[in-house]
């Protein structure tokens, strides 16, 4: 396959590139991303010079620029996971949320489906969602492949618009498309303005950490390697046309987790004086935030016989042993993102403790 993955400089996408760069289906792996505030080259230099890959800095607004990389590097899959994803970031300013998560995959699914021609064997499009196009769940039930979409944000609403437009070019054109709905995922790489770089970061510093309403919205965690090995069964394995949930089968309130964090920090950093649970601080609640998110994974776990590898114990010390080890890369990510004056939006350490 000469597979396109989208957004590949970002968090998931860069753990995913290194997950299946040197899986023998892979001939050439390109690479697309625009490199706005949350996708860095670096997460990736350790692949500059690999022989199979290739990066393409276009933004998925440039109509022309996707086409013209799907045609000359020959696309046969794609792994659509470039996105807005913030919801903070949606509800201050939803335009870019707009313009990158519905017209970007427009455009992407118009070019596949210039290219591919109608010849559709040995294609497939996987574009990679999330739970929160589901809306909130109460204390009990998880989200299925059939549960009803209810977004809730502007970045949910646009996540779910860009659903159904890929839904829509499977039943009108019939192009051979995927979608996933993940879980909140977590590891290393991830862009300094989530939950666990911000509690590790403030907890270094001896900030406080901030804490929506009364920390008590549930998110199933979902660790980052656990993420990619579904999605490259999916892509592979699955089942054109269809919808596949992914989870982590580990739910716990915000507030459990910043705790947990808290914890590691004072066992792994002594140094820090310990007792970094006394730094959480409840703050005013965000609009619109969904009180439960949980996802139902039998549908991927019965087809294509995939299950998370790492409990949450496990992946959540390897993640903030990351961040502790890995400061050098969020200061330089912050420093970037303060010094650019092309995207002007919150700062990383302004971002509050919510869920995704």
């Amino acid at each position: 396959m000469n597979l396109l993955v989208t957004g590949g400089a970002g968090f998931i996408g860069s753990n995913l590139i290194r997950h299946i760069i040197n899986e023998s289906e892979v001939s050439r792996l390109v690479n697309l991303d625009c490199l706005t505030y949350a996708g860095h080259l670096d997460n990736l230099s350790d692949l500059e010079s690999h022989p199979k890959y290739a990066f393409e800095q276009v933004d998925l607004t440039s109509k022309s620029g996707v086409a013209e990389v799907v045609r000359r590097h020959e696309i046969t899959h794609v792994m659509h996971l470039a996105a807005e994803s913030h919801v903070d970031r949606s509800i201050v300013g939803p335009d870019d949320f707009i313009q990158t998560n519905v017209v970007g995959t427009f455009y992407l699914l118009e070019a596949c489906r210039g290219f591919w021609g109608g010849n559709f064997a040995g294609r497939r499009f996987l574009h990679v969602s999330t739970d929160e196009v589901y809306g909130s769940l109460g204390s009990a039930g998880k989200f299925t492949e059939e549960t009803p979409y209810a977004p809730n944000s502007p970045y949910s609403a646009s996540k779910a618009s860009s659903d159904m437009l890929v839904r829509a070019y499977h039943h009108t054109y019939r192009l051979p498309v995927l979608i996933t709905n993940c879980s909140n995922n977590y590891g290393p790489y991830q862009f300094p303005e989530k939950l666990l770089p911000v509690v590790v970061r403030s907890a270094i510093w001896r900030r406080s950490i901030p804490v929506y309403g009364d920390g008590m919205n549930v998110r199933d965690w979902l660790f980052v390697l656990d993420h990619a090995e579904a999605l490259w069964r999916v892509l592979r394995n699955g089942r054109t046309g269809q919808t596949y949930n992914i989870g982590g089968n580990n739910e716990w309130p915000n507030l459990r987790v910043v705790e947990q964090i808290c914890d590691l920090i004072d066992e792994l950093r002594p140094d820090l004086g310990g007792n970094s649970r006394r730094l959480i601080t409840f703050v005013k609640d965000r609009p619109g935030h969904d009180r439960r998110y949980a996802i139902d994974a039998t549908k991927v776990s019965r087809e294509l016989d995939w299950a998370p590898k790492y409990d949450f114990a496990a992946g959540l010390r390897l993640t903030v042993s990351w961040y502790l080890d890995n400061q050098s890369w969020v200061e330089k990510i912050i420093a970037e993102r303060r010094a650019s004056r092309t995207n002007p939006r919150p700062a990383a350490e302004t971002a509050m403790v919510g869920g995704r």
